[in-house]
């Protein structure tokens, strides 16, 4: 028998706060406040909208979804620390993204970009510029695994190139994306390419020999693409290449040797270096190489006369933190500020909407909101087709609201891993899905931490590569037509 002290010891009823349930009206206000206010700012700031405006109204929006949140009886600390949680992961990409900004300066300085431009406009045909701009980034992003090394590396010397040779800047970084995002797709060292198939059972050779069915036509339409673009110019529309070529050798002490840098990183990179490691060796270096071979550059970007250590530690930290323009003395070259960087400041306003994001897609978590409007699309997958037009309808919802695309691959394959099981269906379709829709979207959203960061390191804003990005355009279309026509769609053995 319980006696009357005892009863006093136990939790009274009214201190148990139960969350209530969030309906799918509820779960979807924050996104369409979102949406809305996001729309308007590209109206009103265009791409300028991720110098302030997007952070705001990713801000806002997660306050709107607190505010839901506080209605449910989830507690302010909940949220604080979902928010918290949600910003350690990008802790990574953070330092990677300060990293690139003190690698392209650095690289700048010492000559390397120059130096790719240099050789590139000799050997690259402006026609198949394209083309061969595609297939590079596709070996690139092979061999490292890393879409992100492979724009931060070659990407940005192929983006020099395009606008030297007067391409749009916006279908040169949809060739650089496209290919670097098959290389991330389909190498094994890839992060998402383990990820993937780990989230939905099965193993990694496996998974890419499945998704080569998908992966291979899409390339393959890709590349067609930009041949045929490609010939829209030819040699007699182009800007005259040998000016260009004799600016940069009257700028720039133009050396093969200074090729060993990005060779050094994109090895260690295939030696499963971490990004982090190579980035900060492939600046050292780089600053390294400028002390040697463009001491004059190093002295301008110093504002000193005397060359000396203290002049040249300067001129290599001014590149690796703040703004730096070198003029050419080319009307074309300097009219594209060809040769600027903006360093580690440079990345900060992606930074902060990288935070802002993270903020938002916190929040949205720990009230449920993102659970709930998954689910909602799970109701609706009855048949086999539309198990895969819900898988892929939510890896983009993910990254367009998560603002991450890991969160795009990793949640959708919880959700989804036993309904394609009860379908019958084999995990590499699951895992294959996951890729194509996953993996290459992220970039199509500007406050996505792939889309921020490609725009940022490429220099192009989000919507003006965003049509040109075929490969990640044509992805998750081309798994719905496997779906829709069932075709390669393993099944789970009787067994």
């Amino acid at each position: 028998m319980e006696s009357q002290d005892d009863k006093s010891k136990v939790p009274q009823d009214k201190h148990i706060v139960k969350n209530k349930k969030l309906s799918i009206w509820e779960a979807l206000i924050p996104i369409i406040v979102l949406v809305l206010i996001l729309a308007y700012n590209v109206f009103i700031y265009g791409d300028n909208a991720t110098s302030g405006a997007n952070q705001f109204a990713l801000i806002f929006s997660g306050v709107i979804a607190a505010l839901i949140g506080f209605s449910k009886n989830i507690s302010y600390e909940d949220m604080l620390e979902a928010v918290v949680d949600n910003v350690k992961t990008t802790g990574s990409a953070i330092f990677i993204l300060l990293l690139v900004g003190a690698l392209a300066g650095t690289w700048l300085i010492s000559g390397i970009i120059p130096t790719m431009i240099y050789y590139g406009l000799e050997v690259l045909n402006p026609t198949f510029f394209l083309a061969a701009t595609l297939i590079i980034c596709c070996i690139i992003s092979l061999a490292t695994g890393s879409s992100w090394t492979t724009t931060a590396t070659i990407g940005i010397a192929l983006m020099g190139i395009g606008k030297a040779l007067g391409l749009p800047a916006g279908m040169v970084a949809g060739a650089i994306l496209s290919g670097s995002y098959f290389g991330d797709k389909m190498s094994p060292l890839s992060d998402t390419t383990n990820l993937a198939p780990a989230m939905s059972g099965t193993d990694v050779f496996t998974h890419i020999k499945y998704m080569s069915y998908t992966t291979i036509p899409t390339i393959v339409i890709t590349l067609i693409i930009f041949i045929l673009l490609g010939f829209q110019f030819n040699s007699t529309e182009i800007n005259d290449n040998s000016a260009l070529i004799n600016s940069i050798e009257s700028t720039f002490n133009v050396n093969p040797l200074l090729f060993i840098v990005p060779i050094v990183v994109i090895i260690m990179i295939i030696k499963k270096a971490k990004p982090l490691s190579a980035l900060f060796v492939g600046t050292i270096l780089a600053g390294i190489f400028a002390v040697i071979f463009q001491p004059d550059i190093v002295l301008k970007v110093a504002n000193a006369d005397t060359f000396n250590f203290h002049s040249a530690y300067k001129g290599i930290m001014n590149a690796m933190i703040g703004d730096i323009y070198i003029p050419s003395g080319n009307a074309i070259l300097d009219e594209n500020k060809l040769f600027s960087s903006g360093g580690m400041s440079g990345m900060l306003s992606t930074i902060w909407l990288i935070l802002c994001a993270m903020f938002f897609g916190g929040i949205m978590q720990e009230i449920n909101a993102l659970q709930k409007i998954s689910d909602s699309l799970l109701k609706v997958a009855k048949s086999t087709f539309g198990l895969f037009a819900s898988t892929t309808a939510t890896c983009i919802f993910f990254n367009g609201t998560a603002s991450d695309q890991y969160l795009a691959i990793v949640v959708p394959g919880k959700m989804y891993q036993k309904a394609f099981k009860d379908k019958g269906l084999a995990p590499e379709n699951l895992s294959r899905t996951l890729e194509d829709s996953g993996t290459v979207t992220s970039i199509l959203f500007p406050w996505n931490t792939g889309g921020a960061y490609q725009s940022k390191t490429l220099g192009v804003g989000t919507t003006e590569y965003i049509c040109y990005a075929f490969f990640n355009l044509i992805s998750p279309i081309m798994t719905l037509i496997f779906a829709y026509f069932n075709i390669k769609i393993r099944q789970l053995s009787k067994k």
